[in-house]
Order: C-alpha cells, then sequence, then structure tokens
C-alpha cells in the first residue's frame, strides 16, 4: 500500500537521472570543440570551413534525427526510448577515438595500428588534402550516430517531465534537469583538455563517452512510471495529476498515435518550431566555437589554465538559468495569469539580455573577460529561453503528442544551428583569407562581429514570431 500520510518526492530523483542524462549529453558533444583546435587539426589538416562542415552536418543530423526521435519514444515510451538514446549516442561518441585509425587505413593502408601507429602512418602521407577530406569524412559520419542518439535526449526528458510533475512545476524542474548541460560545459573544459593532453585526443572521446553506459545501468532500475512506482506514493501520485482535469493534459494513457500532418496544422507547433529555429544555433554557436574563438583571437590553446579558466566562466555564469524556470511562478502567483502567457512574458524578458553580445567584440579590445562574461550571461538567458520554451509544449498539447512535437522542434533548431555553423566555418576563413575589414575589425575578428551580432537578435526575433502566431493561451483539444 501507497504511504499516505505524507507526500514522497521520487519525482525530484527522476529530475536528478534527467539532470545526469544531460550532462553527459553535452560533454559527449564538446569533447570535439575542446581538442579539434589545437589536437585534431594538425595532425588531419583541418581548416576551420573543414570543422564548420563536421558541425553543420552534426546540426543536421541532429535534426532530421530529432524529428523521429520524438515519435520513437512516443512510440518505445520513456524507459526504453530513452535507454535506446543514450546507448546509441555513446557509441557514436566513442566512435571518433577511432577515426584516425580508420583515416591511417584508407590514406596509407595501415589499419593493425594503434593510435600513435595512425599517428606516424598519416604524418608521412604527402597528400593532406586526402587525409583531410577522409578524416573530415570519418568524423562526419561519427558525429551522425552520436546525433542520432543525442536527437533523443529532450524528447525523452520532456516527456518524463511531463509524467512526473504537474504543469505549473514542469518549467522549473526543466531548468533543473536542463542545467545539466551546463554543468557539463563546466566540467568539460577541466577535464577533456587534460584527458588529451595526458593520454591523447582519442582517449578524451573513450572516456567520456563510457559515462553513457553507466547511467543506462542506474536507469534501468530507477525509471517507471509513477502510477505503478512502488517509490511514489499516494499523496505525491495526487498532486502529479493535479492537473489532470485540464483538456491539454487529460489524454494522459490514450494509445492511438499522433501523426506529423496532424501536428503541423496548429499555430502551436510552427510557434515552437521557429522559436526553436532562431534560437538553438546561438547556444551551439557558443558551445562548438568559443573555445576556437580564444585561441582565434586571444591565441589561447584549450589546455591553457586561462582558455579553461574562461570556459569554465562562462559556464558558471550559464548557472543562474537555474532559476530561469522559476520566474513564471513568480509572474503567475502575482498577477495571476494563465501559464502560456507567463511565460512568455518571461521569455520577453530573457529576450533581451542576448542583445549583450552586440557588445562582445567591440569590449573585447579591452578584456578577454568582458566577452566572456557577455557570452556567459547571454547563455544563461537562452537556457532560461529553453526551459520555458519547452514547457509551452505541455501548456498546448496533450501527453500523447509531447515528444513529437518537441522532436518538430529540434528539427527546426537543428536546421538553424547547421546554417549558423556552416556559415560561421566558411565566414571564419573567409574573413582570414581575405583580411575582411567590417566596422573596424579586420581578419577573422570581423567575422565574429558579424556572428556575434546575429546572435544578439535572434531572440527577439523569435519572441515577436511566436507572439503573433499564437497571441494568447489556446491549449489544442482535437488531437
Amino acid at each position: 500500500m501507497r504511504d499516505e500520510q505524507k507526500k514522497t518526492n521520487y519525482r525530484w530523483t527522476i529530475c536528478a537521472m534527467l539532470f545526469f542524462a544531460t550532462m553527459v549529453n553535452y560533454m559527449d558533444r564538446q569533447v570535439l570543440s575542446l581538442t579539434w583546435k589545437d589536437f585534431i587539426a594538425t595532425e588531419f589538416h583541418w581548416t576551420n570551413n573543414d570543422y564548420g562542415n563536421i558541425t553543420g552536418w552534426f546540426s543536421i543530423f541532429y535534426a532530421v534525427s530529432m524529428l523521429f526521435a520524438g515519435r520513437f519514444v512516443d512510440w518505445m515510451d520513456t524507459k526504453k526510448g530513452f535507454l535506446w538514446a543514450i546507448g546509441v549516442w555513446s557509441v557514436g561518441a566513442v566512435l571518433h577515438a577511432f577515426c584516425g585509425i580508420a583515416t591511417s587505413g584508407i590514406v596509407a593502408g595501415k589499419w593493425l595500428v594503434g593510435f600513435e601507429g595512425a599517428k606516424e602512418a598519416i604524418g608521412m602521407v604527402n597528400n593532406v588534402g586526402m587525409v583531410a577530406t577522409v578524416s573530415v569524412t570519418l568524423f562526419i559520419f561519427a558525429r551522425f550516430v552520436l546525433a542520432l542518439g543525442e536527437a533523443g535526449n529532450f524528447p525523452a526528458a520532456i516527456k518524463a517531465t511531463a509524467e512526473y510533475f504537474p504543469k505549473k512545476d514542469r518549467a522549473y524542474a526543466t531548468s533543473i534537469f536542463n542545467a545539466g548541460s551546463t554543468i557539463g560545459a563546466l566540467a568539460a573544459p577541466v577535464s577533456i583538455p587534460f584527458i588529451a593532453e595526458k593520454w591523447g585526443w582519442e582517449m578524451a572521446f573513450i572516456v567520456i563517452g563510457a559515462l553513457g553506459f553507466v547511467w543506462m545501468g542506474f536507469w534501468i532500475f530507477i525509471y517507471d512510471k509513477p502510477e505503478k512506482h512502488s517509490k511514489v506514493n499516494r499523496a505525491e501520485l495526487d498532486y502529479i495529476l493535479s492537473d489532470s482535469n485540464d483538456t491539454a493534459v487529460q489524454q494522459t494513457v490514450e494509445k492511438e498515435k499522433v501523426s506529423f500532418l496532424q501536428c503541423f496544422k496548429y499555430r502551436q507547433t510552427w510557434a515552437f518550431a521557429f522559436g526553436k529555429f532562431m534560437t538553438d544555433g546561438v547556444w551551439w554557436f557558443y558551445l562548438f566555437w568559443m573555445p576556437a574563438y580564444l585561441s582565434d583571437v586571444y591565441h589561447l590553446k584549450s589546455s591553457d589554465p586561462k582558455a579553461q579558466a574562461a570556459i569554465f566562466v562562462i559556464y558558471l555564469i550559464v548557472m543562474l538559468s537555474l532559476y530561469g524556470g522559476k520566474l513564471p511562478t513568480i509572474i503567475i502567483n502575482k498577477t495571476g495569469k494563465n501559464p502560456y502567457a507567463a511565460r512568455m512574458q518571461a521569455m520577453l524578458i530573457f529576450a533581451f539580455f542576448p542583445l549583450l553580445a552586440l557588445l562582445a567584440q567591440p569590449l573585447g579590445a579591452y578584456s578577454m573577460w568582458i566577452p566572456v562574461i557577455i557570452v556567459g550571461i547571454a547563455g544563461a538567458a537562452h537556457q532560461s529561453w529553453s526551459a520555458n520554451i519547452f514547457s509551452t509544449i505541455g501548456d498546448m498539447f496533450p501527453k500523447k503528442a509531447i515528444a513529437t512535437i518537441t522532436g518538430i522542434g529540434g528539427m527546426a533548431g537543428g536546421v538553424g544551428s547547421y546554417i549558423i555553423n556552416k556559415g560561421s566555418g566558411w565566414l571564419f576563413d573567409f574573413s582570414t583569407n581575405t583580411d575582411m575589414n567590417f566596422f573596424g575589425f579586420k581578419g577573422i575578428a570581423s567575422g565574429y562581429f558579424i556572428v556575434f551580432c546575429v546572435c544578439a537578435v535572434a531572440y527577439l526575433i523569435g519572441w515577436i514570431v511566436m507572439k503573433a502566431l499564437v497571441p494568447r493561451y489556446k491549449p489544442v483539444t482535437d488531437l
């Protein structure tokens, strides 16, 4: 029998598991950004455009995978869907480590060599163009496997949050598990370059990739539906289901599936997708390119303590976003607004902070720490925005459609990320090769100035379009 005297809090254990999954997700994603410039590029003769191609294709793979990941999670359900997702992305993460050996086999005919043997074989090949092309292609394949699995993280996590939290708590729970990305980003610069410097860049991928398999072991025993879980008592279950009569969430156990075509009929879907399209790429630009920015503009290797401290400070500031999900609750308590209206008001507030990125390059001439702090603030605003935009799905759609809608938005965000990552790689090489002069900035610094300006205004544009598409709370009731 369930204990009805005191409410259990097992939902926060589930939230903690989602937090750690997201942390591992972002550490796996960041290994390449922290190793390519100083450890990998010299071995394979990569340019900024090569790296832009790899990150750009990852974004496309992630985008397409997100579209189907949501459907997959809805079909498999939360527990099995999450296991499949993290299992696949962990294999993809480890696969990066063997791209050097595969390159050695293809360009030098030497397959049965270790990591060091592969480096020696590649170093003896005179055709550096072939080395770059083959290695980039192999890394793109590894990123494809990584993206295929990573795409399942947020649809599964958002679905688990909807299953374990009432609507009023979802933005806060989402901001907590989403903070795992920040903790992962904090842990990455102090661990990954150290591993790469000490044991080689290949071991960085292997060690970080293995963390996902550890998480899977815990998930198997910890997760089950709240109505079936022995550690969720009647009082907690009643709290979890406290808004179950709401028309937007009442269909919790229906078996029929929602089709993509059905979802695209609603403005609510397009609003969420456009908001993700405009803003996801900004976060990924900061995630993928900030180590390179410090190297290109301030000549700091990722293994340099000053560069590690800078990346650490960025994501330490981003930790402020932990409270981003609380703002709508404060607005609701003070004004009585519905959750959607409160979330949109909070998102508008968060959309103004990234405008500081307009000053990152101009003030960066005085101190490296100014753009570092600005990017940290912009990143915190993004994560706060992200926690709330994800929660708008639960406001508008029944639970059976949440993972599918999340996947559609993730696809849109991936397309936006492809554009900004591919465009950045091309722009940085172009600005360097032509010594481009733009608003007083020369060379690659001018390229970074342009991209920072795009990142600055993306959120306001996204919010304006979202508000125009769905001006007021209107839940979908006919899905």
